[in-house]
């Protein structure tokens, strides 16, 4: 993320010239998918069975207490 950020900072101040810009996009654009694929990872890892259906995890205690 911190990469990502510094890229978008670079390209807003227009730092960079025309090639560099296009490389910072491309390379911003591959971080964009890794960070999603990342945060669809963590979001099935969050995600409990229960009655047949997929439902947020929570963290009350009262899933573990039913199990």
């Amino acid at each position: 993320m911190a990469e990502l950020s510094e890229l978008v900072s670079q390209m807003e101040a227009g730092e960079l010239p025309l090639e560099a810009s296009v490389s910072a996009y491309q390379r911003g654009s591959e971080l964009i998918k890794y960070c999603a694929g990342q945060l669809d990872k963590v979001e099935q890892q969050v995600k409990v069975l229960d009655a047949g259906l997929l439902k947020p995890y929570s963290d009350d205690g009262k899933d573990e207490a039913q199990a």
